[in-house]
């Protein structure tokens, strides 16, 4: 039987997302006629509304029929990655070319004008409205609704990670309700984080039941051989109850993944890390024209805040830190300055109170910040002279952190590869919290980015940013 989160996430959302697309069919078919009619320079538009009377119920009952048949009414599609998305554009453009070809073929006068209006302006509805109901079930999950019930079965090792990463990304959705003993922990009663057995592999279907488990994650060790495994799907072959297999790869993009069954085995493909990419010169072209147009719009707020600095005490405008960049090399990092000009000679007074449990220094009421870097800071103004740093070619508009000397010199070999790439005004870490995060947090994403680094995730990084500037969340 299905928990009431898993049900509601396996019927509700397809329904909800169904209604939602119908709704928004019927708006762009609206202001498609309505746009075709108020365009003077085409012939017959007072025909338009006549024709797509007779015509909006079979185009709104196709559209719906070709989005199911490209899934993207899947519960799972719902919840995270591109694939809904994808769905939709592509199950769009198939259905445009269905509509114009069936046009051609049954001699339908179909308004060209209307027809182009229908899809440019009904795909990015469609794809707004996955975003947003997506967006919408985040934020239920993150407040314990519609979510399922797990199960880890797996050596211990394996379920504590799997059982932190979910702790951690609540808007997934799975809350790890117990963990199934591997062949030979039959005396272990918790993981070393407290997560509690609740029964044994070789029982997996049994327990499932007993617990109402919607999913069983089976990580390494879990079984003894492959026939264990498939001996466990057929145990649950008549229940609701999922089998997700969880390799021992973690924090690798989807776009580096390809499974590839052999001979019925499903090899796992994952290719190199991105790092070398990301440091070409298609990167460093974008930075360059990004930089060089947001000096030019930004220009005004730049002279605005230094004449602030200035005014305030008198003391130097910009601040300049020497930073580590890529592969290992200094550079002065520029910054308004926000703090008084003594700030650097009163930080040993303060290190009881840094708050950072890892390399960095944050005190959330620094007393060396000043009034008016109060605002430069809640809005990263105190930032905008690095787009300076993009054109010399120490930064990059996207990246991680610029780390202190003093920090680098305590990196350890894993960490040490943050310093592949150029250090980036904005990055995962600064969209995801930015001073709010452990210093754990912020090094996973720093090496997330730097692994797993693609043109379209800078983008979107950027356009995050504003979002996060904006809130001024976790500045300080």
């Amino acid at each position: 039987m299905l928990s009431s989160g898993a049900a509601s996430s396996r019927v509700l959302l397809p329904l909800i997302c169904l209604g939602l697309d119908l709704g928004l069919v019927l708006v762009a078919i609206l202001a498609a006629t309505g746009l075709r009619q108020s365009l003077p320079f085409l012939d017959g538009a007072q025909d338009v509304g006549v024709l797509v009377d007779s015509i909006t119920g079979p185009i709104v009952v196709g559209w719906l029929a070709m989005l199911g048949l490209f899934g993207t009414y899947r519960s799972h599609a719902l919840a995270a990655g591109t694939e809904a998305y994808r769905g939709v554009v592509n199950a769009s453009i198939v259905f445009a070319g269905f509509v114009g070809i069936a046009c051609y073929l049954f001699k339908v006068e179909l308004s060209r004008g209307f027809f182009v209006m229908a899809f440019v302006i009904g795909i990015p509805l469609l794809v707004a409205g996955r975003l947003a109901l997506r967006r919408g079930v985040h934020a239920a999950r993150r407040r314990g609704l519609l979510r399922h019930r797990v199960l880890v079965a797996g050596d211990s090792a394996h379920i504590d990670e799997i059982a932190t990463i979910m702790a951690r990304e609540s808007w997934l959705g799975y809350g790890v309700v117990g963990a199934l003993r591997a062949h030979g922990q039959s005396d272990l009663e918790a993981t070393a984080t407290g997560v509690p057995y609740v029964g044994d592999a070789a029982e997996a279907a049994d327990t499932a039941l007993r617990v109402r488990a919607d999913a069983i994650i089976v990580a390494g060790g879990a079984f003894r051989s492959s026939v264990e495994l498939r001996r466990a799907q057929w145990a649950l072959e008549d229940q609701h109850v999922a089998i997700i297999v969880a390799p021992s790869v973690t924090d690798v993009a989807r776009e580096r993944v390809a499974i590839r069954p052999v001979a019925g085995l499903p090899l796992v493909h994952v290719e190199r890390p991105q790092g070398q990419a990301a440091s070409r010169w298609a990167k460093r072209v974008f930075d360059l024209l990004g930089a060089g147009l947001l000096v030019l719009l930004l220009s005004p707020l730049l002279v605005f805040a230094a004449i602030v600095v200035k005014r305030h005490d008198g003391g130097p405008v910009l601040f300049r830190q020497v930073r580590v960049g890529r592969d290992g090399q200094r550079f002065a990092m520029l910054k308004f300055r926000s703090m008084v000009v003594d700030a650097e000679a009163r930080l040993a007074e303060l290190s009881a109170a840094n708050q950072s449990d890892g390399l960095l220094f944050k005190v959330a009421d620094d007393p060396r910040i000043t009034a008016p870097g109060r605002w430069l800071r809640r809005y990263s103004v105190d930032e905008l002279p690095q787009l300076f740093n993009v054109l010399r070619g120490d930064m990059s508009l996207v990246g991680p952190r610029p780390a202190l000397p003093d920090e680098v010199s305590r990196y350890d070999t894993d960490v040490s590869r943050r310093l592949r790439v150029r250090p980036g005004i904005t990055g995962l870490w600064q969209v995801s919290g930015r001073s709010d995060l452990s210093w754990e947090d912020t090094v996973r994403l720093d090496l997330y980015y730097v692994d797993n680094w693609s043109m379209l995730q800078d983008l979107l990084i950027l356009a995050r940013t504003v979002k996060a500037v904006v809130g001024s969340d976790g500045a300080y």
